[in-house]
């Protein structure tokens, strides 16, 4: 089959980085789907593996294939599936410890893959599974976002609104969870994206978080997400929230983050990590696959759309190296799919 890999971890400008390969075809275990790819995303876990700190030069023991967003059609299953069949069109995220998505074949666990949503083609859904079950963790799980009515209008403070994840969980917060949301967006185009998705209020993350938020006419609010920077986001992310407030990071912090800032106001940090269900195999690993189910169940009715911004053609290593490069610059909004091994 025709994948795309590495053998070298490597800088994106370098050619070696992502090149096009030629492996066996995968054979699927009792639980695994074994999925024809037809389309693929790009997500900062991608170019955090490819381009490790501390390992760039390092050379693999074989070549490694990334990706962990997919969409495509299931070909074969494992003994003891249950969930999907041959001819199922499937999204999925997939698990960090397995061999990624970047290829024509791929095996996934059935439980943390999902029934695609019928009013997306391939690659709108490839869009969506990562940033939607690390958006849905986050909200509903870690911060315990309650369903709509159970109280008092609440507000979220998301920091990185316009890209994959916050473009995912400005609209889960404010058309699935009823939430006030103010979203952060540096430039023109990601602030308007942002307010398209439904947030109420958008300021700028370069600024001073505190006045701007106070200035939209928010004192406190009860809950904030993180999916950057959170060394330079965590002292006003703690200003910011409420009286036993609960704050979310995706992001892991390089320098000890100040935890006296919320003891007076009995303030929770938590952490999501969206690969943590599969990791250690949890016990209720196939919620991802219940997630994803709802996930496309809410797009299907209209209440969520699709986070895909960009749509490049075929899949191989060229179009994936300029895909990691544009997450690298940072100023990607929503997501970038490649579609078609051709």
């Amino acid at each position: 089959m025709r994948a795309i890999g590495f053998t070298r971890y490597l800088p994106v400008d370098d050619e070696a980085c992502l090149q096009d390969l030629e492996l066996p075809d995968p054979r699927p275990g009792p639980h695994d789907l074994l999925v024809r790819v037809e389309a693929i995303s790009v997500n900062p876990v991608d170019t955090k593996q490819r381009a490790p700190r501390d390992m760039i030069g390092t050379v693999t023991s074989s070549p490694r294939v990334l990706g962990w967003d997919a969409a495509g059609t299931v070909v074969a299953t494992g003994a003891e599936v249950g969930l999907f069949k041959a001819g199922d069109r499937v999204y999925y995220a997939g698990d960090v410890n397995r061999p990624g998505s970047n290829s024509e074949l791929h095996l996934v666990d059935e439980r943390i893959a999902g029934p695609m949503p019928a009013t997306l083609d391939f690659a709108q859904a490839a869009a969506i599974p990562l940033t939607a079950l690390t958006a849905w963790e986050a909200l509903f799980e870690r911060l315990r976002v309650p369903a709509p009515g159970a109280g008092a209008m609440a507000s979220i403070l998301i920091i990185g609104g316009a890209g994959g994840v916050g473009s995912i969980a400005i609209q889960l917060a404010a058309r699935v969870a009823g939430l006030s949301v103010i979203a952060t967006a540096s430039r023109p185009e990601s602030r308007q994206w942002c307010r398209e998705l439904g947030a109420d209020a958008v300021v700028d993350h370069f600024g001073d978080l505190s006045e701007q938020v106070r200035a939209a006419g928010y004192t406190y609010v009860d809950y904030v997400l993180i999916l950057n920077a959170i060394d330079r986001h965590f002292p006003a992310a703690s200003e910011l929230v409420a009286p036993q407030g609960r704050i979310c990071s995706i992001v892991a912090n390089a320098q000890p983050l100040d935890m006296a800032l919320l003891r007076r106001k009995s303030g929770t940090l938590v952490w999501e990590l969206m690969f943590t269900r599969s990791t250690y195999a949890t016990p209720d690993v196939v919620e991802q696959h219940n997630i994803l189910c709802r996930v496309a169940a809410l797009i299907d009715r209209g209440v969520l759309r699709t986070t895909m911004s960009e749509v490049v053609e075929p899949i191989n290593a060229a179009n994936l190296r300029r895909a990691h490069a544009l997450l690298e610059e940072g100023r990607a909004i929503g997501k970038v799919v490649l579609r078609g091994f051709g």
